[in-house]
């Protein structure tokens, strides 16, 4: 029987899956160099860049730890939806590597699902972050007979429940190093042309500003990490090390690093926060603490299940803080453009899905 939300007689669409939308990592030394190609493809980059990549994931063992943390989001989240008695099987799938994405759409479509919320581990609109996304669920589905339709939940930044559990996640770092330490939230860096086409940077200074609120932290400010690609095109400022810099410029003697931009440990957070910032930090003579990823923590889960709710009520609130209102359930047609010349690609989710 198709799940219903908890809100009873107001249900307004039914739903029988949700789609866990992640980006994949490695999860053994033999997987690096395959998962790069599926990461890089269409990409060309010389070879020397492409192995200094590949060195990152094999000084852990050739193990991200994204794959691991989505496991244990996705086992509380079906915690969570048992407990609110909503009876959603929880299917996940990954841009770039296994379960890949396609597969489980294949697989969902073999179990009988018709219809399909969708919940991408992303909570910022980029190209990278959103579009990308709707491009990969529209090529999963395309030519799989008796694919289900897929609904993509709405982007989360705002949510009062990511912005109570990124504020105590800083908090917890803040009271490990004082209450004077500056607080650096950090987001994956994009080419300048790609936050141009759209609200990232806005979203996420909206963002940072509301957890800082909340976490009491008045000396804060957004930098960007893991450019690793390091191409010769404009990126984001200021960088991590700029931002640490910064910090020490202002004689604060401690910092914490909020990685804000990442819902779990990504390798991004664990070598360019863990290892390189905190051997940048130490060189300025900055005690540095790392504040957690939201990761399981029970408000963003709940996050997730009210997002679910409010997509199978009939007349629900888009629960927000700030200013800058909820995002759509559905894309506009110019969202999150890739910031390059050259035709669209077809895209699921959108005003403009084909």
């Amino acid at each position: 029987m198709p799940a219903r939300s908890d809100r009873g007689a107001d249900a307004a669409s039914d739903y029988d899956a949700l789609l866990v939308v992640s980006f994949g990592g490695p999860e053994s030394p033999d997987d690096v160099l395959p998962f790069l190609d599926r990461v890089l493809a269409g990409r060309p980059l010389p070879p020397p860049v492409k192995q200094r990549i590949a060195g990152r994931y094999q000084r852990f063992g050739g193990v991200s730890p994204i794959s691991a943390e989505n496991r244990r989001f996705i086992a509380a989240l079906e915690d969570e939806l048992h407990r609110h008695d909503m009876h959603l099987p929880v299917y996940w799938g990954n841009r770039n590597w296994h379960p890949l994405l396609g597969d489980t759409v294949r697989r969902m479509a073999g179990d009988g699902v018709q219809r399909a919320l969708v919940y991408v581990t992303s909570l910022f609109a980029c190209y990278s972050g959103c579009r990308q996304y709707r491009e990969n669920l529209y090529e999963a589905a395309h030519g799989i007979p008796g694919a289900p339709q897929l609904d993509k939940l709405r982007l989360g930044y705002n949510h009062p429940r990511f912005i109570a559990a990124m504020a105590e996640r800083v908090g917890a770092a803040r009271r490990r190093v004082g209450a004077d330490a500056a607080v650096v939230f950090t987001a994956h860096n994009v080419p300048q042309a790609m936050a141009t086409a759209s609200d990232y940077e806005a979203q996420l200074a909206e963002a940072c500003s509301l957890v800082a609120a909340a976490a009491g932290a008045p000396h804060w400010q957004l930098a960007f990490q893991s450019n690793n690609a390091r191409t010769g095109e404009p990126w984001l400022r200021p960088t991590v090390e700029d931002a640490l810099e910064s910090v020490r410029g202002a004689g604060r003697k401690a910092v914490v690093v909020a990685p804000i931009g990442f819902v779990c440990d990504h390798m991004e957070v664990v070598m360019d926060l863990d290892i390189e910032a905190r051997e940048q930090a130490e060189a300025r003579g900055l005690d540095m603490v790392r504040a957690a990823t939201v990761g399981t923590h029970p408000d963003y889960v709940a996050m997730v299940r009210e997002l679910i709710a409010e997509r199978m009520a009939a007349s629900s609130a888009r629960p927000c803080l700030g200013s800058r209102g909820a995002a759509p359930d559905r894309c506009a047609a110019n969202c999150c453009l890739p910031g390059r010349p050259g035709p669209l690609r077809p895209a699921l989710c959108g005003s403009d899905a084909r």
